[in-house]
């Protein structure tokens, strides 16, 4: 996939990327390949499919949420830096904060950050459960991410904490998850909660489904997360 190419993807869903932007997603397909020789980082490494099925997918998720009313953001089990760091490329006013329990990872994300020249990135390393108790992280986030991480019953104990009230959880996840939304209605109740939306969507040209979960943060009882691994292990069901 060109430059040009992927600029006309992203354009056709309202995004604008300059020849700088551009530069920093060529050099962050170079480091996510040269990386993931010696670390797995991804099982995707051919340039059109990390651009589809990474960099494209990340970036729409400001299709589905106005970018321009989030000042920051924490992507949580980010994995090799999605979706935060494309969203950061596309929108450099944002503040990222990646929380990632393998530290090699977020060596990575901080040498990516680095080579991209990406200011206002911080790379957390520890549990999501643990960090999610720290003053400076608790409700604190307009808009908090997590992609293809765990199923939402365990992910909304995950994520909700982060964000501040009135602020958004947005799951991305693949098929329909109408099934993990049902499924995860006690932890919606028992997080407060509450899905806004399931918005579809499709990759452009592998044509595989997409859905955003659109979740709104009112007030996480203080009692949540329970203990680092009890939110996956035994979710709220």
């Amino acid at each position: 996939m060109t430059n040009e190419s992927f600029a006309a993807l992203l354009a056709a869903q309202g995004l604008t990327v300059d020849d700088r932007q551009l530069e920093q997603f060529d050099r962050y397909f170079h480091l996510l390949v040269e990386w993931n020789e010696r670390m797995n980082l991804t099982g995707i490494t051919e340039r059109d499919a990390v651009y589809e099925k990474h960099f494209y997918d990340s970036a729409t998720l400001s299709v589905v949420t106005d970018m321009a009313d989030v000042a920051r953001i924490a992507d949580i089990g980010s994995g090799a830096g999605f979706p935060s760091l494309p969203l950061k490329i596309c929108f450099p006013h944002l503040k990222v904060t990646i929380v990632d329990s393998l530290n090699k990872r977020i060596q990575f994300l901080q040498h990516v950050a680095s080579e991209l020249g990406l200011e206002d990135v911080e790379c957390v390393h520890g549990r999501a459960e643990d960090v999610a108790r720290q003053k400076e992280h608790r409700d604190q986030y307009d808009l908090v991410t997590a992609r293809a991480v765990a199923r939402l019953a365990a992910l909304n104990e995950l994520c909700l904490p982060f964000a501040r009230s009135g602020g958004v959880f947005a799951a991305m996840k693949g098929t329909d998850p109408r099934e993990e939304v049902d499924e995860a209605q006690r932890s919606l109740r028992e997080l407060k909660g509450k899905v806004r939306q399931i918005i579809p969507m499709k990759l452009p040209l592998e044509q595989s489904e997409r859905h955003v979960i659109l979740i709104d943060k009112l007030a996480t009882p203080r009692t949540y997360p329970r203990k680092a691994g009890t939110p996956v292990k035994t979710p709220l069901l």
